[in-house]
């Protein structure tokens, strides 16, 4: 099989973004008096949007009640929109592989949970204008990842049908997403969750660093 497009989750896959999310997440509780978490922790908080982020952050008294949870949700919005770049950076060798990809003229596109207005400044800042066709995130009324219809929706814009589609993610929500979308689901080891999530929720490859896709997936180009 010869692929023809690339999708990428963000947070995890093209991006190490953990310490800002930490961080925001971290000062919204500090300024109602909560306990914070261990970096790592937030490892296993963020993937499935920010409202599940502060969700899972919260004491869960505080989480269960929704005007407050409401409140919390705005101040972590509030905080991160102004850390989103504090200390995101690409991961190593990232860069590396979008260019080759886009040597083989490969459509890319990515996809994730994070809120759109914070994918978008993440992406136009740390690549290259023009490396990626689509770039969609959080929107209101649409269903979140595992849910495929955001990914068919870039698929169906790309002109490739799924079968010919790579989907790389570090969580098993995103392996979930791309087994849903008939994609090839790839996981990454760079990011943050463990292989054996990823093979449990459906990853036919694993790769150990980014420029592993260029040698064990066959692109049409």
């Amino acid at each position: 099989m010869r692929y023809e497009a690339v999708i990428f989750d963000l947070d995890g896959t093209l991006i190490n973004s953990i310490d800002d999310l930490a961080d925001s997440c971290n000062e919204m509780l500090v300024a109602y008096d909560f306990p914070t978490h261990a970096v790592d922790a937030y490892k296993y908080f963020v993937g499935n949007g920010v409202g599940k982020l502060v969700e899972r952050a919260l004491p869960a008294d505080k989480a269960a009640d929704k005007v407050f949870y409401e409140k919390a949700l705005a101040k972590f919005r509030e905080i991160y929109n102004g850390k989103v770049l504090n200390k995101t950076r690409a991961y190593s060798g990232i860069r590396d592989t979008l260019a080759k990809l886009m040597e083989k003229e490969i459509p890319m596109a990515v996809c994730t949970n994070k809120p759109m207005e914070a994918a978008k400044t993440i992406i136009n800042i740390l690549f290259e204008p023009g490396t990626f066709q689509m770039v969609i995130g959080d929107r209101p009324g649409y269903p979140r990842k595992p849910d495929p219809t955001t990914v068919l929706e870039i698929t169906e814009k790309l002109g490739v049908t799924p079968d010919k589609v790579v989907y790389l993610g570090d969580s098993g929500v995103d392996m979930q997403t791309a087994v849903n979308a008939g994609f090839l689901p790839v996981g990454v080891l760079w990011g943050f969750r463990e292989k054996e999530e990823l093979l449990e929720n459906g990853a036919k490859l694993l790769l150990e660093k980014p420029t592993d896709l260029l040698f064990n997936v066959q692109f049409k180009k």
